[in-house]
């Protein structure tokens, strides 16, 4: 479906046409061909400066106590328990015995160490640390310093042992130990029970998991499991399925005997996640140490949430932790999920800075939430031909052309794009965000050919350019970008770029598992909505637009009695302020459910032959929309390329 080059150009010109720039402030001026970087990122910019930060916050807190709450929560930014559960049993131990017990330290050198022994204030002196990852590690007795561990963020926090601290360490250690212990042998008896077959079965299941979903990062003690960037050793953008530094590709045909006892407690535990809710959950565990105990809590705290949406005692709770027991009541959640969704608004919580999820079950909406809705509808009553009392309601107003959807309306070439439009600037100022955007497919008639045909590998085939997505910034949102209209225009438009990849992302993960499907690069589609918090620390694009707070709402689309998940959504966000609510997400959903039905009925009209496609929404579109200048003005005194 990419466009072709019209056949009166030249391929010379057609290729020159490719060099262009995209950049709103550079169209028409040769791509790569500026003297330097608009802006430049700092080094330390996202997370290591947020790492720098919160450990020199930590230094100058009070005592231990105070320093460890600076770093549990990254200063503020996410809840203690997510570091709690990421801990090695013994840094857990050790915390719960020495923690709060005197002032933490600045480590200046081996001089202090000698100095403390000498003056007898403590049996032993440990050491409290930060590493890149953002993790809390624990110098305890016997093992190296931290530095020789771990990559730290910079020195260490000293912590003075008793004896008596070290008697207790040593009982909450054996103690541990023989969780593991038994933990692992339980892991194994269950994966012994499964057979070879079986074993390799659910080995290719995870792996595709990996494969399909976001990043993430798990631990079982020393041992990190993650498919995010260069720390990778499992499937995902780096290593391909089967790759012998695959983590899990690795065992696969491998006898169970021959396998570690972090490897089978790994394995269980992601299989325990993927039972109770789908790839998904995998990402609620980011940071953990996937512990049966660990594991069974998440479970548990899942099972108290989808009750209370029941509103009754139907999934009962696990009799034991072990793994028979727990794989029993993660596949009972996965059973009664679909009847909780139907009940509550499942939406998931999002922590930047460590990556983690939490699903919840939001509350009913409120007076928040309808007051915005009321306030979004009102102004898409005043620009579109609809009626309706919300977002809910709102349907084409009597006398309405039923073509509408597909005809010109007012400056667009399709009232679908009009509807895009309308809801999208009405969210940007209903919630007083910077920025507000919806992604969608631009030829709904194509998909209709394609699927008509049974035309699978073609539409893996289709490019990012046949996606589009609006963005609509405030009026005020150049405060953020040193005052420069151009740079917000650049901005909305690397935002629109990275929507249309993401719709590319997700629309394979619809279709039938053929081979050229199974090879395209895909993630497995979103189906609720989520609020991050901090979401400027890792992901580039985030860092360098400062997409610190939003909310996601995704939606299916229907088209010839196939649901494609994900299809859709919409993404409200804001470069600094206060977090986005639950109110604000609920508002937020409904006026993404309002474009997700116009989009089907779109579709409908497509299968009775309307041909109309999306045109708006492109570079030159979000320059005009966000300048208020013609194009020409783009990239106004820089050399322009000619083409014939």
């Amino acid at each position: 479906m990419t466009e072709s080059a019209p056949r009166d150009l030249s391929r010379r010109s057609a290729n020159a046409r490719k060099r262009l720039s995209r950049r709103p402030s550079r169209l028409g001026t040769v791509a790569g061909a500026a003297v330097k970087p608009d802006r430049v990122r700092e080094e330390d910019a996202g997370f290591p400066g947020l790492l720098a930060e919160v450990w020199r916050k930590a230094g100058l807190a009070a005592d231990t106590r105070a320093a460890l709450d600076v770093l549990l929560t990254l200063d503020g930014r996410v809840p203690a328990e997510v570091q709690l559960g990421g801990l090695r049993s013994a840094d857990a131990a050790a915390l719960r015995i020495v923690a709060g017990l005197g002032r933490a330290e600045q480590h200046t050198g081996a001089d202090e160490d000698a100095d403390a022994a000498a003056d007898g204030r403590g049996a032993f002196l440990g050491e409290l640390g930060l590493t890149t990852s953002g993790r809390v590690v624990v110098r305890v007795p016997s093992r190296p310093p931290l530095a020789k561990q771990h990559k730290l963020v910079s020195g260490v926090l000293r912590l003075s042992w008793t004896e008596q601290h070290l008697a207790d360490f040593q009982r909450e250690l054996a103690a541990a130990e023989q969780r593991f212990a038994d933990a692992a042998a339980d892991s194994r008896r269950w994966l012994e029970r499964q057979g070879p077959e079986g074993r390799d079965a659910l080995l290719a299941q995870l792996t595709e998991a990996a494969q399909r979903t976001a990043p993430f990062m798990l631990y079982i003690e020393d041992n990190q499991y993650t498919n995010f960037r260069d720390t990778n050793n499992v499937t995902g953008k780096t290593l391909w399925p089967g790759h012998p530094d695959c983590a899990l590709s690795s065992l696969v045909g491998m006898p169970l005997q021959l396998w570690s006892d972090h490897d089978a407690i790994m394995i269980v535990g992601i299989a325990l996640l993927i039972r109770s809710a789908g790839y998904g959950r995998i990402e609620e565990a980011n940071g953990s140490q996937l512990t049966l105990d660990n594991v069974g809590q998440l479970l548990e705290r899942t099972r108290r949430t989808y009750n209370g949406a029941l509103g009754a005692e139907r999934i009962p709770a696990a009799p034991s932790e072990g793994v028979e027991d727990l794989m029993a009541l993660a596949e009972a959640l996965g059973a009664h999920r679909p009847e909780v969704a139907g009940s509550v608004q499942l939406y998931r919580e999002i922590h930047g800075a460590l990556i983690h999820k939490v699903e919840k079950a939001a509350a009913p909406y409120g007076e928040r939430a309808t007051a915005l809705d009321r306030q979004v509808t009102e102004r898409l009553l005043g620009a579109l031909p609809l009626t309706g009392g919300s977002l809910d309601e709102l349907r084409p107003a009597p006398g309405t052309d039923p073509l509408w959807l597909a005809r010109p309306h007012g400056a667009f070439d399709t009232g679908l794009e009009a509807v895009v439009h309308e809801a999208v600037a009405a969210t940007t100022d209903a919630l007083d965000a910077d920025f507000t955007m919806s992604r969608g497919l631009r030829s709904l008639p194509a998909l209709v050919r394609a699927l008509r045909a049974e035309d699978w590998d073609g539409i893996t085939k289709w490019g990012i350019t046949d996606f589009f997505c609006c963005v609509v910034p405030s009026a005020d949102a150049a405060r953020h970008f040193g005052g420069s209209i151009s740079s917000v225009a650049d901005t909305a438009w690397a935002m629109s770029s990275r929507m249309q990849y993401n719709s590319w992302h997700f629309i394979a993960g619809n279709l039938p598992r053929t081979d050229a499907v199974l090879g395209r690069d895909h993630f497995v589609p979103p189906v609720i909505p989520d609020i991050a918090h901090f979401s400027d620390q890792h992901h580039h694009g985030h860092v360098n637009n400062m997409v610190r707070f939003t909310i996601r709402s995704p939606h299916a689309v229907e088209v010839l009695g196939r649901r494609f998940n994900g299809f859709m959504d919409m993404r409200v966000l804001r470069c600094a302020g206060t977090p986005f609510t639950e109110q604000e997400m609920l508002a937020v959903h409904k006026v993404s459910g309002f474009i997700a039905r116009s989009t089907s009925q779109a579709a409908a009209l497509a299968e009775q032959g309307e041909q109309a496609e999306v045109t708006s929404f492109d570079s030159e579109w979000h320059w005009r929309s966000v300048t208020g200048t013609p194009v020409e003005a783009a990239g106004a005194g820089r050399p322009r390329l000619r083409v014939a």
